[in-house]
């Protein structure tokens, strides 16, 4: 009897364990989807305050410049004649990269031509997604908020956490993998 006792009390204690380790797992679960809810607002927000600065950017230039829904700017200064670059196409830029303030981050001038394969990614989203609305020989001027460019950390380097670019490219070539 007592050794019915004890497997009936130790399965009790199991059964309170398990309950309020579950009631936790829930609770858990409800906090961390709230904080996921606060990291979409804080995101959104910081979107839209960055579409604001380079609306203004754009409007204090006098800059004649569209939005794609990524929210990249763009404008195409000579368009050309040609074959759209695609996906898996090898693309050689002149470029310089500037903050809106207008300092000289990274330019080919100074680093060398950049080299990259279209869709493959080792470049900013923003300018992949600019290089497939071009030719070769187009020219264009690209302005990137942070979630297209160097996010919320920067380069380490030249460009800042956060950081609004522009870039002004030139497609030197385009060559088929």
């Amino acid at each position: 009897m007592r050794v019915l006792n004890i497997i009936f009390l130790i399965s009790l204690l199991f059964i309170f364990c398990n309950c309020s380790d579950s009631q936790n797992r829930q609770q858990s679960q409800r906090s961390s989807q709230i904080t996921r809810d606060q990291y979409i607002e804080i995101n959104r927000l910081l979107i839209e305050s960055d579409q604001r600065i380079i609306s203004q950017f754009v409007d204090s230039m006098d800059l004649d410049m569209q939005r794609t829904e990524t929210g990249l700017w763009y404008t195409i200064e000579n368009p050309v004649d040609g074959a759209d670059i695609r996906t898996g196409q090898i693309v050689t830029l002149n470029y310089n990269i500037w903050l809106l303030d207008g300092t000289l981050c990274y330019s080919s001038d100074e680093d060398g031509h950049k080299v990259f394969m279209v869709g493959h990614g080792g470049v900013e989203s923003g300018l992949e997604e600019g290089i497939l609305m071009l030719k070769k020989g187009s020219k264009a001027t690209f302005i990137m908020p942070p979630h297209l460019a160097h996010g919320l950390i920067g380069d380490d380097d030249r460009i800042p956490y956060r950081a609004i670019l522009k870039y002004e490219v030139e497609v030197l070539d385009v060559k088929d993998k």
